[in-house]
């Protein structure tokens, strides 16, 4: 069964729910109430509580995957280590459900975490190998370095982005007041750890660095876009996995 307006509403009224009160309080009576449906119309939709938590996390990320991918498709250097990791953390402390998720705020998610770490495990490894892959495709044009592996420099990526997101909790007061600022001091961290230096402001042929950088990326985006619209379909069948047959 796809999800219809009361599937949406419903979806929604959990997410608010989740946030408001955390994963042990939150019933299917209280999520039924506030989205105007019976308890047994949110039974229709998802066999239980977790499964209809789990699409709640699920349907953030996909939102955050689609904005991803409406930038790449906008402008190349979306496409840069950089670009991604900044985006996306702005894209997830905007969320709340994406908040508590990258912040491991277990006062919302409770056991939640331990179910998407078995239940989304083959979609998350799907995702790595799209992250390698994504990686790779930039060193082959020349905007990443070469000096370590792939499959260290995504190990790097992922653990500045997640050193970010940790600190929202440990240094809370001694960091830049509003996200964008944090944002940019990640883009630069990210940027020096992965990516080449933008060379000489002209080349030879006298053209601006930027615009040879522009067209390495625009070189590299259509494979990059290509990968992570498979991790999008992957994560909507995921979605669909968690309604009711």
């Amino acid at each position: 069964m796809e999800r219809d307006g009361r599937g949406e509403r419903i979806l929604r009224a959990a997410g608010e729910l989740l946030v408001a009160w955390g994963y042990r309080r939150v019933t299917i009576e209280e999520i039924a109430r506030r989205a105007g449906v019976g308890k047994g119309t949110v039974y229709l939709h998802w066999k239980t509580k977790d499964a209809l938590l789990l699409a709640v996390v699920l349907d953030s990320k996909q939102d955050a995957m689609e904005r991803q991918l409406a930038r790449m498709r906008a402008d190349p250097l979306e496409v840069l280590p950089s670009a991604v990791a900044s985006s996306y953390y702005l894209d997830a402390l905007d969320d709340p459900v994406l908040r508590a998720v990258h912040t491991d705020d277990s006062g919302i998610l409770g056991r939640l975490d331990e179910i998407a770490a078995v239940e989304l495990a083959e979609l998350v490894a799907h995702g790595d190998q799209a992250l390698c892959r994504h990686l790779g495709a930039l060193r082959a044009c020349g905007l990443v370095r070469d000096d370590m592996s792939v499959t260290d420099q995504r190990y790097t990526l992922m653990a500045v982005l997640t050193g970010f997101f940790t600190t929202e909790a440990l240094l809370d007061g001694r960091a830049p007041a509003t996200t964008e600022p944090r944002a940019r001091l990640l883009a630069r961290t990210v940027q020096a750890a992965l990516e080449t230096p933008a060379g000489p402001a002209t080349a030879p042929d006298g053209r601006p660095a930027a615009d040879r950088v522009r067209e390495a990326a625009a070189l590299a985006a259509p494979g990059i876009i290509t990968l992570y619209e498979h991790i999008a379909q992957l994560s909507a069948e995921e979605m669909r996995r968690q309604l009711r047959p």
